[in-house]
């Protein structure tokens, strides 16, 4: 006699608070599935490594390769691609270092172990794709310290769970063989000569709090300015709601710094700090280049504070400190009033009057007056010798005289005031980026299945079954369809009084169905008994166990 089916305890179709029907499960998906397009919106399907030496934003695996414990220890670095940073490398730790020029792809080469080889490159042993390894890396590559995690000239690991604030990215005219920089990455408090901890302690608030009714502080000829992104912050899920940055607000001269907005935000962040004293606005400028790049090219030096380049920055906080002063802050009279406003003031008094022109006397009659000009004789005009043009660079400053390291900021037009005469070029041409805008390869944009068909591992699970079934024999399809036809049923009926009842389908029961499908663990023995005593059978019989397979 069969045993009785034992009672399912703590059935999830009881007692379960968390279970969902099918139409909520295939929104939630296709909701997540959305926001992983949104945060990785390109396709992954393609190593960029054929494409040879490009611009391309690089990902270093620490997981793969970490870095070691003391600095000045020997380290062979590795970059990999955006396909094979999520295809190769998706749950090991990746420093994200953006754009970086003439690399090639390490992934799958002797810079990477073996047991992390490309997925997306054809093995040339195998013809198949995946389990590449063992490669040659590109002699032509070129690294530096952020490759080991290592950022800006004080040389601090990069934490992106700590870090607050902006970086900037050097335009890197050198490489560190050269004596540059690599295209690294600093701190704006680093680039003007001030401590990580001198600069912390400079923006810090103080620890009273204003009282309603206290005077509030007079504003100095120095103001704070805070410009951490261009990008103007949301205000709400309207995106025609934007709170405009610390910049704006300075820059409307409303009569408020960087403090003021920060306060009325009512949520300060360190994201939110002022940027160090000498360091220029976001506004102002395009590209930088710091302090190594220059010391290493020092033709560029005379550029400084020319069109298109803005004065120079020092490493050395007490120098650019007094540099701005000297522009920002007006001399004051005795009485108090500004020089500056007062030569203004006698400037404008000056061009309110304009010189009247000369009178002319009445008995001067026009018309006689023109009548009595002799006639003059057009003599033929013979051309004028053109001056010889004169080099852009003949016209540049002298190099600021000085020692002391400092960077260049560039403004967006820099290039058009560059000189490319016949001795001017040949520096330029090692350095592609000074004569025209670099462009950065972006892989293919990943499309979603309404717009059209997405790569491999890109679209949703839907789409990809259906692209895989696309793909099929015609016969394995056929069967395909037929098996997928009949489960359906099969589910359908199974699901029938649940929908009825509106009772929730928890995971024991769609365990237990798929068990009775397939056969549970008693039914799998019985089934398995019965076989064996069939072979005894036989063996009884003094057959040869032989079957023969039935024709059409």
């Amino acid at each position: 006699m069969a045993d009785p089916p034992k009672p399912r305890a703590n059935s999830m179709s009881q007692t379960s608070e968390s279970s969902q029907t099918a139409a909520e499960f295939i929104r939630e998906q296709l909701h997540l599935e959305a926001e992983a397009r949104e945060a990785l919106p390109y396709q992954f399907d393609t190593c960029t490594r054929d494409l040879g030496p490009i611009r391309q934003a690089l990902f270093s695996c620490l997981t793969c390769h970490p870095p070691p414990a003391n600095p000045a220890d020997s380290y062979t670095p590795a970059g990999v691609c955006y396909s094979c940073s999520i295809s190769c490398h998706g749950e090991h730790t990746l420093v994200e270092l953006f754009g970086r020029r003439n690399f090639i792809c390490d992934c799958g080469t002797t810079r990477l172990p073996e047991a992390a080889p490309c997925t997306l490159r054809v093995n040339a042993s195998t013809g198949q794709k995946g389990g590449v390894t063992g490669e040659e890396p590109a002699a032509s590559n070129r690294y530096n310290q952020n490759f080991r995690n290592i950022f800006c000239g004080c040389e601090e690991d990069y934490d992106a769970q700590q870090e607050r604030g902006t970086m900037f990215q050097c335009l890197g005219l050198g490489t560190v063989e050269d004596g540059g920089c690599g295209e690294d990455w600093y701190h704006p408090e680093c680039l003007v000569g001030l401590t990580r901890e001198e600069y912390k302690k400079s923006h810090e608030k103080p620890g009273g709090e204003e009282t309603e009714g206290a005077p509030k502080k007079a504003m100095t000829g120095i103001t704070k300015e805070i410009s951490v992104t261009r990008e103007e912050t949301p205000i709400s899920e309207h995106t025609g709601e934007r709170r405009p940055s610390i910049v704006t607000a300075i820059a409307a001269n409303n009569g408020m710094d960087g403090n003021d907005v920060a306060a009325e935000d009512g949520n300060v962040d360190e994201d939110d700090a002022p940027p160090p004293p000498g360091f220029p606005d976001e506004d102002d400028f395009d590209h930088f280049i710091c302090y190594k790049c220059v010391a290493a090219f020092p033709w560029i030096k005379q550029h400084a504070d020319t069109t298109g380049f803005l004065a120079p920055v020092f490493k050395d906080a007490t120098l650019n400190t007094s540099a701005t002063g000297e522009t920002s802050v007006p001399h004051k009279t005795a009485n108090g009033e500004s020089r500056k406003r007062k030569a203004v003031d006698e400037e404008e008094a000056t061009q309110a009057t304009p010189m009247a022109p000369p009178k002319r006397q009445k008995s001067e009659d026009p018309l006689s007056t023109l009548s009595s000009i002799p006639e003059t004789r057009s003599l033929p005009i013979t051309p004028k010798k053109q001056d010889p043009v004169v080099p852009r660079h003949m016209s540049l400053p002298p190099a600021p005289a000085t020692t002391t390291p400092f960077s260049l900021f560039l403004k967006p037009d820099f290039r058009d005031h560059l000189c490319r005469c016949p001795s001017c070029f040949p520096q330029l041409k090692p350095h592609p980026q000074l004569l025209e805008e670099e462009e950065t390869y972006e892989p293919p944009i990943s499309e979603d299945g309404e717009n059209g068909a997405p790569s491999a591992g890109t679209g949703s699970i839907l789409d990809r079954g259906e692209a895989a079934f696309s793909n099929m024999d015609r016969v394995q399809a056929i069967q395909g369809a037929m098996a997928y036809a009949h489960l359906k049923e099969k589910v359908k009926t199974f699901l029938q009084p649940f929908a009825e009842s509106g009772q929730p389908v928890g995971a024991e029961d769609i365990k237990a169905y798929f068990e009775k499908l397939r056969g549970d663990e008693k039914g799998i023995q019985e089934a398995a008994g019965g076989a064996k005593q069939s072979r005894n059978e036989d063996e009884d019989d003094g057959g040869d166990n032989r079957r023969e397979q039935s024709g059409y």
